[in-house]
């Protein structure tokens, strides 16, 4: 007797899953459960900042857009440096007293202007890039209840066969409301 084999398909679109949660102390539950469920592709939401999200999502680790930071900082100040430097050495001018027509003091206040500009737009684009604002696009993560009092675990696009399991792991930590598909697209009620 012979096995029958089973074909999964990978390239089947994803189905939203959105959890809805009123106290933080549940919504870190939630986290942790994921966590300990090895479950990825989800997003918190929460109406302001808070330390406990961030050290039970991020685990104590920094946040990468540092290194956005610091690469556009060096940039900028090569920048900062070549740009006056190879203007100067194009076009020298007279040469007062054999003064060097290249030199770092006279450029020392581009240089840091520039190490502040190219920090600050490596920064801007790190934020962009590791908070998924493309992924911001999307209509499940747009719920007005989060920027008033609730927190919110979002799955833009879960597997699924495990549906029906995170369904149950989210009740389970306190979830107030979990919905999937279309329904998890809050819509604004008509008062």
């Amino acid at each position: 007797m012979g096995h029958a084999a089973t074909t999964v398909h990978h390239d089947e679109p994803g189905v939203r899953l959105k959890a809805v949660y009123a106290h933080l102390d549940c919504l870190l539950a939630g986290i942790a459960r994921m966590k300990a469920d090895h479950t990825e592709g989800w997003t918190v939401q929460s109406p302001l900042p808070r330390h406990e999200i961030l050290e039970a999502v991020y685990e104590g680790r920094p946040s990468p857009v540092r290194w956005w930071t610091l690469t556009g900082a060096i940039a900028g100040l090569h920048i900062g440096f070549l740009l006056p430097a190879l203007t100067a050495a194009q076009w020298p001018m007279i040469n007062p007293g054999g003064k060097p027509v290249v030199s770092l003091v006279p450029y020392a206040v581009i240089m840091f202007e520039c190490t502040i500009l190219f920090g600050s737009i490596a920064t801007l684009l790190g934020l962009m890039f590791h908070s998924g604002v493309p992924a911001m696009l999307d209509r499940s993560l747009k719920d007005p209840r989060v920027t008033d009092a609730s927190f919110t675990i979002v799955f833009p696009s879960a597997p699924r066969s495990q549906v029906e399991k995170l369904k149950a792991a989210l009740v389970a930590t306190g979830a107030i409301e979990v919905t999937t598909g279309d329904d998890a697209v809050y819509e604004v009620p008509n008062v």
